[in-house]
């Protein structure tokens, strides 16, 4: 049994669907439109893809192509809002803090619902997001500073070209984390444990040899200090795909903004693998 289809047969703790209830419920009506690092820390988060069907297949493609920065939850149908594999009662047009609009490959919008924009063709799909292992991070003593801060976790283009598939390509994007030279071993270790959600990091120490010349600059999300005894830590991003967006330059589609993420009824422990990832 695949993936996909393993999520869809999982049991759905009640408190933990509960818990998500509220928090989409905030989200829905307008009470929540801020980022979701540390937000139901405990629950899965997703990014979110949304295109016309006619991309469907080419999209599909290019995450399994590229299965660290795109790892798939889930693929809604065409015209579908419902997501029952990820959540009862959620409807991807209302339940994301912010989303993105794009047409043409630019930016025209980051309205907090998208009713008015929705299509009876589009298709959504949700990839794992690296919040979802943050949790087994503080679970083990680890400080994340965005988290302490309270600031959406610093992004970043590289120049670490993704395998294309259709009009689909670009750079992998990836999200940075500063830790103490022991904790970043540690953290290699534990976030190995989660593959669908971006599992091991690409990149550990100077981030020119990925392509960052400014950490203090991050591409999405906020800048966070890395100390003098401090290394940063950089996981595959699933904000991949907007920048393969821009430069397919698609004449329609939405995503979620950067750090604001669609927030499942399942608990981040259900992906956890004791295998960890394959060599």
């Amino acid at each position: 049994m695949g993936f996909l289809d393993d999520l869809a047969t999982r049991r759905i703790d009640a408190d933990a669907q509960a818990l998500a209830r509220r928090v989409r419920g905030a989200i829905r009506r307008g009470e929540w439109t801020k980022h979701t690092s540390g937000l139901a820390d405990e629950l899965v988060q997703g990014n979110v893809v949304i295109l016309p069907q006619a991309l469907a297949d080419d999209f599909l493609l290019f995450c399994q192509r590229n299965p660290k920065p795109c790892p798939l939850l889930a693929v809604g149908r065409p015209g579908d809002p419902s997501l029952p594999g990820l959540g009862e009662g959620i409807d991807i047009r209302s339940d994301m803090p912010r989303y993105r609009v794009w047409r043409d490959g630019e930016l025209v919008g980051e309205p907090t619902d998208i009713a008015d924009v929705w299509r009876e063709d589009l298709v959504t799909f949700v990839i794992g997001c690296s919040f979802s292992f943050e949790q087994a991070l503080m679970d083990a003593g680890m400080r994340l500073r965005h988290v302490d801060e309270g600031r959406n976790v610093a992004m970043y283009r590289t120049h670490l070209a993704t395998a294309p598939a259709g009009p689909f390509a670009g750079p992998m994007v990836v999200s940075m984390r500063p830790f103490k030279a022991a904790d970043a071993a540690r953290a290699v270790e534990i976030t190995s444990r989660f593959p669908d959600v971006h599992g091991a990091p690409v990149h550990v120490g100077d981030p020119a040899a990925i392509g960052i010349h400014d950490l203090s600059r991050p591409d999405y999300g906020d800048a966070v200090a890395v100390l003098p005894d401090e290394v940063p830590v950089f996981w595959a991003c699933g904000v991949t795909p907007q920048a393969a967006i821009a430069q397919a330059r698609l004449p329609f589609c939405i995503t979620h903004a950067p750090g604001a993420m669609l927030i499942t009824d399942l608990l981040n422990q259900q992906l956890a693998s004791e295998q960890g990832e394959r060599p």
